[in-house]
């Protein structure tokens, strides 16, 4: 009866009317992963009989109802997977920091002088939402002030270190890892030491980094009497975040944060022929192996590439593998590659026993839908976060980039491939994942929807926004009442030292009188 009850919700909100918004959509990071969420909302909202109007780097081949593409095309270099894997996986903050910190920037000037974008900036055109995603710039929310409209954000990862106080979203280091560390949520003294400073300084580096270049670059096209970009950013109307409590640890969230982890996952398609035909006649199952769309496989040097080639040699399952590179010399017959796969659907494949990733969280999440447990090669920014989790939860086994061999291969491929639990662990997370009242997607709708009918919804917006850092924490009250807990010592201490010397002085009277 619930489940019918819930589905003739469900049938009423996605069948209501809705009078038609004009939605602008701001997405200039160049990493195709970052894009997919942000861009099945906005067909989302398409589908709903919004106009949106998107800029990106990956306008769509064949035009999309009530969807209009400002495309950035080749006014951005390809950072990522330009840069050696044994450059990019240092596993330090500060390499992935300064990265975000060249991509954010250098794209916030690159995109505000597009001729196209020049002409929205410079138009009467009007709308009624702005949404952009939180990440590496704020230069963007330039648009929400032209416009005078409410804006929302999407964050393709967990909140990032600078998001939170944005929304006086709590953020205790004591339980809540920064994303950029290795911790889980049980952490020791030293972590939680390490863990604070981490904090307080990656929010720093954003701010002097990041923040203050944006600024500048903001006021350059949106004009001098642009407020800073911390304030607009202090009045952003909702987050949609790509975290769950399944997967990652439960936090506490104010009303304006709303998870929607797993919304760029669909209902799994038909596979093409010949990777069906080849996954199907995997009479041991099969590995799928795979490192995003941002990271290029034939990037790895020559000694890990030969400890994977040596170890899948010896492995009954056959390798599906992502190889970017025209071909893949002396490889085992058990590999087949292929320079794209539909990853979510291959994941999908019943015979599919392992996902060998880097632990980014859009292709993490698309394992956990499916129940596939993992191998993970974390390489930067928050994939040891994201590994953390996974292997807290007992669905993933970590493989050390600068130290693979091919016994540290074989060793983890068989912790997983033989120990039942792994994929035993990785359903069980997979149902608890699934098990929702509304999809992701229509999650996000619903509240996107619900931040135009509110006018911005100022409602969701949390008092301690306006408490300064020592009214939040209260050291103003921790103060006072230590102040008059002194004072109240200090009264007690004279009322009882006047008592004392009162004795003093009627017991010498006394002794005088004797």
């Amino acid at each position: 009866m619930g489940r019918y009850l819930a589905g003739i919700l469900l049938l009423c909100f996605l069948t209501s009317e809705t009078s038609g918004a004009r939605i602008l959509g701001i997405f200039p990071h160049v990493a195709r992963s970052h894009f997919v969420m942000s861009d099945l909302l906005m067909k989302g909202l398409a589908a709903r009989g919004h106009e949106v109007v998107v800029i990106s780097h990956f306008p769509h081949k064949t035009p999309v109802p009530n969807y209009t593409d400002i495309s950035l095309v080749g006014s951005m270099p390809s950072f990522v997977s330009a840069i050696p894997l044994d450059e990019l996986a240092t596993g330090y903050t500060y390499t992935i920091i300064k990265i975000l910190a060249e991509l954010g920037v250098t794209g916030c000037e690159k995109t505000l002088s597009h001729p196209e974008v020049l002409k929205l900036i410079n138009s009467d055109v009007k709308f009624d939402l702005i949404v952009t995603e939180l990440f590496n710039t704020d230069c963007f929310l330039g648009f929400a002030h032209k416009f005078k409209v409410p804006y929302i954000s999407v964050c393709t990862t967990p909140i990032l270190p600078w998001g939170f106080d944005r929304f006086a979203n709590p953020y205790n280091p004591s339980y809540i890892p920064n994303l950029f560390s290795r911790y889980s949520d049980n952490m020791n003294f030293l972590e939680r030491v390490v863990n604070t400073i981490y904090l307080k300084v990656i929010q720093y580096a954003y701010h002097y980094w990041i923040d203050i270049p944006s600024q500048e670059i903001a006021r350059k096209y949106f004009g001098e009497s642009l407020p800073p970009l911390q304030e607009l950013a202090r009045n952003t109307s909702l987050l949609l975040v790509n975290r769950h409590f399944a997967t990652n640890q439960p936090v506490p969230n104010v009303p304006a944060v709303v998870e929607v982890g797993g919304l760029h996952v669909s209902i799994p398609k038909k596979l093409p022929q010949d990777i069906d035909k080849y996954l199907n006649e995997s009479k041991h199952g099969a590995i799928f192996f795979s490192l995003g769309s941002t990271v290029r496989a034939d990037t790895f040097s020559a000694d890990k590439m030969n400890a994977f080639l040596q170890a899948f040699s010896e492995l009954p399952q056959r390798i599906l593998w992502k190889w970017e590179g025209e071909s893949l010399p002396g490889h085992p017959k058990n590999i087949k590659i292929a320079k794209w796969l539909p990853q979510a659907d291959v994941l999908a494949h019943p015979n599919v026993r392992l996902f060998i990733t880097h632990g980014g969280l859009m292709g993490t999440m698309e394992a956990v839908y499916s129940g596939v447990p993992l191998v993970a090669i974390p390489l930067f920014g928050d994939q040891f976060f994201n590994v953390r989790n996974y292997e807290q939860e007992g669905i993933a086994v970590s493989l050390d980039y600068h130290t693979i061999t091919k016994q540290s291969v074989l060793k983890a491929l068989r912790t997983v491939l033989d120990n039942p639990s792994y994929r035993e662990n990785a359903q069980s997370v997979s149902r608890a994942f699934l098990d929702r009242p509304m999809s992701p997607l229509n999650t996000a709708i619903f509240w996107t929807e619900y931040v135009l009918r509110h006018k911005g919804a100022p409602h969701l917006r949390s008092a301690a926004l306006d408490l300064t850092w020592y009214q939040y924490l209260l050291i103003d009250v921790i103060l006072v009442l230590l102040l008059f807990a002194v004072v109240f010592a200090a009264i007690v201490y004279l009322i009882c030292r006047s008592i004392m010397n009162l004795f003093r002085v009627k017991s010498r009277d006394k002794k005088k009188e004797q």
